[in-house]
């Protein structure tokens, strides 16, 4: 038996390897012997196992498989239920053996029996299974693999069912606190922008009386001139505005062991990434869903000033940077979910990081001298246009002093200005960060191990309103640094 089970199985069974090796005795004894009756024998032994093998061969088996997950796209941490759908469209005798094929990194791949104990109407087996990730990225689930045997249970034959299907893993937002770092809204998120109105004003906008308008209010000029009651509409209501910065640039995160070699995929595919990045890409997402959740209009762009997430394999529009409400929520988080590091010019990256941005241009390939230069006169341009149209965020890497010296001016387009700097030694960013606070920016740097909470409820610390130019170091898990001016 130990003999039979290590034979190779791929083309037969051990109960076709048993008939072959009885075949070939029974005919080295026919000869021996002269018996022409074992001769018959051997030959039926031996030829069994042979024609199911050829009839295995062709007669190709025909499936239906659908695979559907609920959610459609899963936050790291959280399960995706998978269902699986399978149908036979031929003849089938016994019991298949199936497996659907899973990266890696979800564990063993699950194996199932064909057809199921309770088939559909239709004839379909049903199989659930779940699925958990803590990284994010874009992995294919299947196909379905089954190895097939005649009816006798002599041959094997490994086929493939159906295709694969795209499992996106969004980054999982943080929940950040309530902070009026972005102005004084209402309960809905929309501001309340008051006007100075008086009757002799050309542009003073006015509606028709309702039930309950004080008649303080009363447009007396207009009232006149429609001959009926307007009142003065003193106030108007705004949609809140904001602009955040993600730094994609390896260069700029790349500055500890770890961060050298990237964040590897058990399942052989990469993203180029590193620790520090990973924390700027959750804080973006932690960002943009506390935003969008109160009704802002977020633009959403990368250190050239385009959009973030141009360079995505897995955002659904990569040339859209500006997002609103939960459609907007569930765009950055898918886009977000295969975003890498733009690789080093300086650095040669491999074939597949290469291959794997080959869907958008590379920037060097574009026009404009000064298109890809970061925290150049494009960003500036684009952030001028939306000059005081709400706050603006950017969360950075490790960059240099001559780039903060860019970056400085950027702080008067927006009402409020914020940066968080990630670094594996935020310490060595006091530099770059007294030129942030002497523009006017809020400043914090943060090693990939702090928290994010923190480091977003420090800017309304009592400690950040009053520090000056001077360093403010403040204590967390993972050790940050911040002030303003």
């Amino acid at each position: 038996m130990r003999l039979l089970a290590n034979l190779p199985s791929r083309v037969l069974t051990s109960r076709g390897w048993g008939l072959v090796i009885t075949g070939v005795l029974a005919l080295l004894t026919a000869q021996v012997l002269g018996r022409r009756d074992l001769l018959y024998v051997g030959v039926l032994l031996v030829c069994l196992p042979l024609l199911s093998v050829l009839m295995l061969r062709l007669i190709k088996p025909r499936f239906t498989v659908e695979r559907k997950f609920a959610p459609q796209t899963m936050e790291t941490g959280f399960t995706s239920t998978v269902t699986l759908s399978v149908r036979s469209s031929g003849p089938l005798s016994g019991t298949v053996v199936m497996q659907e094929r899973i990266p890696a990194r979800f564990g063993e791949s699950p194996e199932f029996h064909f057809p199921s104990r309770h088939p559909s109407a239709q004839g379909a087996s049903h199989y659930e299974y779940r699925l958990r990730s803590s990284s994010r990225g874009v992995y294919d689930v299947g196909p379905v693999t089954a190895a097939f045997t005649d009816p006798f249970g002599l041959g094997t034959s490994r086929h493939t069912l159906g295709g694969t299907e795209r499992l996106v893993v969004t980054p999982a937002p943080l929940d950040l606190p309530h902070s009026p770092l972005t102005g004084a809204r209402g309960a809905d998120g929309f501001a309340a922008t008051r006007r100075n109105a008086n009757p002799s004003d050309d542009d003073v906008m006015t509606r028709e009386y309702r039930a309950g308008d004080p008649m303080r209010r009363v447009h007396w000029a207009a009232t006149a001139r429609h001959n009926e009651l307007m009142v003065r509409q003193e106030e108007s209501v705004t949609t809140p505005e904001a602009t955040l910065i993600l730094d994609q640039r390896q260069a700029r995160y790349s500055s500890g062991f770890h961060s050298a070699f990237g964040v590897e995929n058990d399942d052989g595919a990469s993203l180029l990434s590193s620790p520090g990045f990973e924390w700027a890409v959750v804080a973006a997402m932690s960002i943009t869903a506390h935003l969008l959740e109160r009704n802002y209009a977020l633009r959403f762009v990368d250190e050239t000033g385009a959009p973030a997430l141009r360079s995505s394999v897995s955002a659904p529009w990569p040339d859209d940077e500006e997002h609103q409400g939960q459609t907007g929520i569930h765009n950055v988080a898918e886009g977000l979910a295969a975003l890498e590091l733009s690789p080093d010019p300086a650095k040669r990256t491999t074939t597949r990081r290469t291959s794997r941005r080959a869907a958008s241009p590379p920037r060097s390939s574009q026009a404009g001298p000064n298109r890809f230069t970061p925290f150049g006169d494009p960003m500036m341009d684009k952030l001028a246009t939306y000059k005081h149209r709400g706050p603006l965020l950017a969360i950075l890497g490790a960059i240099t002093a001559a780039e903060a010296r860019d970056l400085a001016a950027a702080a008067e387009f927006g009402s409020t200005s914020f940066a968080i700097l990630v670094a594996d030694r935020p310490q060595d960013l006091h530099p770059v960060m007294e030129i942030l606070r002497a523009a006017g920016w809020h400043a914090v740097a943060v090693s990939p191990s702090a928290d994010l909470t923190a480091a977003w409820t420090y800017f309304d610390s009592p400690g950040a309103a009053s520090a000056s130019t001077a360093k403010t170091t403040v204590p967390s898990a993972g050790g940050w640094t911040g002030g303003r001016a």
